[in-house]
């Protein structure tokens, strides 16, 4: 019993430590609670929760060598490059359509994505995430399997409950902070953060060139 909690522990520590870094992930929650509240927070992280848990079970079948692969990790950069330079663009050019009551200035009809959606596609789209969790992430999974099971259930369990907790409390913050913004205020915010996001795009971008180079690609 204490061997998992001393598992549970372990792993929220070593989750937050990355959940602070700061990311697209963090980004996109920014954006989302100032305009939909708290509830963004908590919907992107179950998107990102959803995909973890198929990397997981991917790197406990013996797929973990297969993500530090350079071309493999090539390829994610360029995709998920490319995916960010979009979302970061979009959210540049459409803040004169965006208001904090949900509505469309110019068009009501656009919505946009779920959030457990852009959850889904801000951790697909950062090729480090896929790195950590063939890296760091396998090494830790290793020394919980030999509790079988269980000892890997407790190990995400306690990953996923740091990043509730820390995107959860960001969520908080912006959406109570939403009372002292007004619409102006809003469409700023959301530009900052898709110039960020143009940021990470054109970096993982680059940093595509290096690992692809490494194998000719």
């Amino acid at each position: 019993m204490f061997e998992l909690a001393a598992i549970f522990v372990g792993s929220f520590a070593l989750a937050l430590s990355g959940a602070l870094m700061p990311g697209p992930l963090l980004t996109v929650t920014v954006a989302e609670s100032a305009r939909s509240g708290f509830k963004a927070g908590p919907l992107l992280i179950t998107g990102h929760a959803a995909l973890e848990l198929l990397l997981v079970t991917a790197v406990v079948q013996g797929l973990g060598p297969f993500f530090k692969a350079p071309v493999v990790m090539g390829i994610i950069a360029v995709v998920g490059g490319g995916m960010l330079l979009w979302m970061g663009v979009d959210m540049v050019r459409s803040p004169g359509r965006l208001s904090l009551n949900g509505q469309g200035s110019e068009n009501p009809s656009k919505r946009t994505p779920h959030p457990v959606l852009i959850g889904v596609l801000a951790s697909l789209s950062n090729p480090y995430w896929t790195l950590w969790w063939a890296t760091i992430g396998l090494g830790y999974l290793a020394a919980t399997m030999k509790y079988g099971f269980k000892g890997v259930v407790i190990f995400f369990m306690g990953h996923i409950a740091a990043d509730y907790a820390w995107y959860s409390l960001i969520s908080l913050g912006i959406g109570r902070g939403k009372r002292f913004l007004n619409d102006r205020s809003y469409r700023i915010m959301i530009r900052i953060c898709g110039l960020f996001l143009i940021g990470f795009g054109g970096w993982f971008l680059l940093s595509a060139r290096g690992y692809l180079v490494r194998v000719n690609f």
